[in-house]
């Protein structure tokens, strides 16, 4: 209870116009927490980002593959913090509640250098982001407030009346960039907050219109309200809203383009059942999760109190607190990823007699209302991520005979998996396995020869010593 009511209080000290040094006894000292720095101005965010940077990995390296930088090596940060509070990220500790942003004169200037310097550069930008997409130059409209405020979200339960959701500022900024010689196209690869979003229909079809490259990247975590609430994300109802929206200017565009949704399994406050109304929802619009993410305990955040307190933080803790429901063994952790891939044969078992206990028996069929099938297939015929990772646009209604798509809720930003089931990185996992392999077979053979066995180079045993 202590640790949960620990969390509130310094999460509710994030604000630096008003948060005050935290002291906490440890033994026969104190522990002094100092208060946020205060946000960085556009000048010294352009002078940070305006260093002579090489843009390119050590060359300790060497010819070395790096996943992570060949996704960030044409991408450009244009800002920091993040105002949305969601409790299983710890970025406002990290970069802050305020949106610290560069000037448009900086962020050309890198995009610049990018053109001019970074090997095998195509004119293709493929981020303008940050922790968010779309916060740059998002604000409160009073200082006053911004700086007596102590709400850990700007956009929970609803977007504050005081936040300016003007997105001019960035619709801007992407026609400036994509006016540059030598620039083909700008993407947009960061997570996008769609109940922002929808705020600036002019931003929606920007965006969609000339800015991304086949799909976009959203993440309603969920669909139920009990997780939704815990996770302080808006309710699926926003997430409805944007997909119309981007399935109307997709149209308008002639485009062929892709949402991919993010979901969360195991996250504190998720029951069987809001799994189960999770993959209802799943089957019911066509999606298939490929690489699912499942709720994992991060320092600082909120969710992980949770999940180690069973309190909820977000509200005052007392030994009378109402308790969260948290999963934790590992049968139940598999059973809520078994509902996310429901179409994976391998979780049928699992799932059925989650169902029957849940008297959710009706749920197991062949019928199209129905969750899984009743018996096993002959062959598993399950195989793993394609390229098309999710449902078309245009599609808001499922038609009965529609084909199901594969998507990604993992949120590494690394490759998919190859149609194999490969990964870009399996070369060296393999490497760093026959290493072990040769050196525990190595050390086998040190300890036979000290033993005197009959491994390679061993020594005969010596006679052992007769008492006279």
């Amino acid at each position: 209870m202590l640790y949960a009511h620990a969390n509130r209080v310094l999460h509710l000290e994030t604000n630096p116009g008003n948060a005050r040094a935290l002291v906490q006894k440890h033994g026969e000292v104190d522990v002094w927490f100092n208060p946020p720095p205060i946000p960085m101005t556009t000048e010294e965010m352009d002078y940070v980002f305006g260093m002579p940077y090489a843009r390119v990995p050590h060359p300790a390296y060497g010819k070395e593959k790096i996943p992570a930088y060949d996704m960030i090596r044409f991408s450009v940060n244009i800002m920091r913090g993040c105002f949305g509070g969601c409790t299983f990220c710890s970025i406002t500790e990290h970069e802050g509640r305020i949106i610290q942003n560069r000037s448009e004169e900086s962020i050309i200037r890198e995009i610049e250098e990018i053109r001019d310097k970074v090997p095998g550069f195509t004119g293709v930008i493929s981020d303008l982001g940050g922790p968010t997409a779309n916060m740059y130059r998002i604000a409160c409209k009073s200082p006053e407030i911004e700086s007596a405020c102590r709400k850990p979200s700007c956009v929970f339960p609803g977007i504050c009346p005081n936040l300016n959701t003007d997105h001019s500022s960035l619709i801007q900024l992407y026609r400036s960039a994509c006016a540059l010689p030598g620039v083909k196209k700008i993407l947009i690869a960061s997570g996008l907050r769609y109940d922002l979003a929808v705020e600036s229909p002019e931003y929606v079809k920007e965006l969609v219109t000339h800015h991304v490259g086949g799909y976009l990247k959203i993440a309603p975590e969920h669909t139920e309200e009990g997780p939704l609430n815990q996770m302080m994300k808006p309710g699926i109802g926003s997430y409805d809203k944007f997909k119309r929206m981007f399935e109307k200017y997709t149209k308008e565009a002639g485009k062929e383009q892709y949402l991919i949704p993010y979901f969360i399994a195991a996250h504190p406050g998720t029951t069987d059942e809001d799994m189960m109304n999770l993959a209802l929802w799943l089957k019911g619009n066509g999606f298939r999760a490929d690489q699912v993410q499942a709720f994992y305990p991060s320092p600082m955040a909120t969710a992980t109190a949770m999940y180690h307190s069973g309190k909820n933080p977000l509200r005052k803790v007392t030994y009378k607190s109402d308790a969260v429901t948290i999963v934790k063994s590992e049968a139940q952790r598999r059973l809520h990823k078994a509902f996310l891939r429901y179409h994976d044969p391998k979780g049928w078992p699992m799932l059925r007699e989650a169902l029957e206990r849940m008297g959710r028996a009706d749920l197991i069929g062949p019928g199209k209302d129905q969750l899984i099938p009743l018996h096993q297939p002959a062959t598993d015929s399950y195989q793993s991520a394609r390229r098309k990772n999710s449902t078309p646009a245009g599609s808001h209604k499922v038609a009965r005979n529609a084909k199901t798509t594969l998507i990604q809720t993992q949120h590494t930003g690394l490759p998919p998996r190859g149609s194999d089931g490969s990964r870009p990185w399996d070369k060296r996992e393999e490497a760093k396995a026959a290493a072990m392999a040769r050196n525990k077979q190595a050390a086998k053979e040190r300890m036979d020869a000290a033993k005197g066995g009959k491994g390679k180079g061993g020594k005969p045993a010596r006679k052992p010593v007769v008492p006279r």
